[in-house]
């Protein structure tokens, strides 16, 4: 038999088990700073699936890696999710991990444990065929990715020194490859007024008013912004507008809007802040803030909130590989398309530029909401994609 085919029957036969990997972890609720429990599940899975090297560093994230090649391939998937919302919206509960007519329900089953239990199944594929090839072939559970997409893998690459070759993010994809997405910014508008007694306005400087003539530009600024044939075009937003006064009666003195800011190709954390300048007046401070929240461990890391654009060519010889994956394993050639949201991507190829892919069990449409689920048949599927990659990848650099 040969290696495709053996892979697709161990797939096939870890079906069930890769669906039951997903229900554990769906069962642990593991919202960004609190994934320790499913951390730990996880761990659990890998080892009692054949995997020796699995480790947790210092920030939370769990990396196991099978192989010793001289070459590094990063498969990775964050393990944490958003919160339930409302929970009467759920036709299940958010964390029953219910395996019914060919889905598996509940909160992460696409965004992202999915992917991660096609990982541990590949892992398992991987480690029983006693794979020996020229990658190193790392799996990386992440953490915080829901809170601040990117921090975990710049703790990897700059406290961990892994630094792969190549990396698969396993993001819903709908089973289509992917090779980018837009960048995304932070920034704080802070203004500053003058309070003054609510009967006589004229005597303060209201900075309700300050901050709506920006939001007006802000409005007409994204309009204008620049586009790409293939990631689409920037946008800006304000999410947030808080205000300070010393009560009801009185002129607010203080404000801060936040800003949501999309970046696509060629725009810049300079670019962009730029442009806000543009439109703002002297009473308004524009900041990108860090991110500084402690993970499950108590560790800090702190991170600008910039998250920079990324994407690879679709002749890049890494989205090649992917392709003739797909096509080895369903006869067929994949979808090659972007993701709408962020990713982890933004630190490995965005700031490290690391080539990636992205490949993932199933649709983007479940994230973040009620009713998540992802199919079984696209479980199976990505742990067969993500088992025979490193193969793929070798073949083609030997010709």
């Amino acid at each position: 038999m040969d290696i495709v085919a053996k892979i697709k029957a161990k797939a096939t036969e870890y079906r069930q088990y890769t669906a039951e990997c997903l229900a554990e972890m769906v069962k642990i609720p593991s919202v960004s700073c609190e994934e320790e429990a499913v951390v730990l599940k996880i761990k659990e899975l890998l080892e009692n699936a054949g995997v020796r090297n699995v480790r947790i560093d210092g920030l939370g994230n769990l990396i196991a890696r099978v192989g010793n090649g001289p070459k590094i391939l990063a498969i990775d998937a964050h393990i944490d999710t958003v919160d339930t919302g409302d929970e009467s919206q759920w036709d299940t509960p958010p964390f029953s991990g219910l395996i019914k007519d060919g889905w598996v329900h509940g909160r992460g089953t696409v965004d992202q444990e999915g992917g991660a239990a096609s990982m541990i199944a590949a892992a398992r594929i991987l480690t029983e065929m006693n794979y020996d090839g020229d990658y190193s072939v790392y799996f990386t559970f992440t953490v915080m990715e829901e809170d601040c997409d990117g921090m975990c893998w710049e703790y990897l690459i700059n406290e961990e020194n892994l630094k792969p070759d190549f990396a698969v993010i396993t993001e819903p994809t709908n089973l289509g490859l992917y090779r980018g997405h837009r960048g995304r910014m932070e920034m704080e508008l802070w203004y500053k007024g003058l309070s003054a007694h609510g009967s006589a306005p004229e005597r303060g400087r209201n900075v309700i008013y300050s901050g709506s003539k920006v939001a007006l530009k802000i409005e007409e600024l994204n309009e204008r912004l620049k586009t790409d044939e293939f990631l689409g075009k920037g946008t800006i937003a304000p999410t947030l507008f808080r205000t300070v006064s010393p009560s009801l009666c009185a002129i607010p003195d203080q404000a801060r809007m936040h800003i949501d800011r999309r970046l696509t190709w060629g725009e810049t954390k300079e670019s962009a802040v730029g442009e806000l300048e543009a439109i703002c007046g002297d009473d308004v401070t524009i900041e990108v803030p860090e991110y500084d929240r402690p993970g499950y461990k108590g560790t800090v890391y702190k991170i600008e909130k910039y998250f920079p654009t990324w994407k690879i060519e679709e002749n890049h010889p890494l989205v090649q590989a992917g392709k003739k994956t797909y096509k080895s394993l369903f006869n067929e050639t994949p979808r090659i398309d972007k993701w709408t949201f962020s990713t982890n991507g933004v630190s490995i190829c965005g700031r490290h530029k690391i080539p990636c892919i992205g490949f993932g069990p199933g649709n983007e449409v479940y994230a973040h909401a009620p009713n998540e689920k992802v199919p079984v048949e696209h479980l199976e599927k990505a742990a067969a994609f993500y088992a025979l990659l490193p193969f793929i990848l070798a073949a083609d650099e030997t010709g």
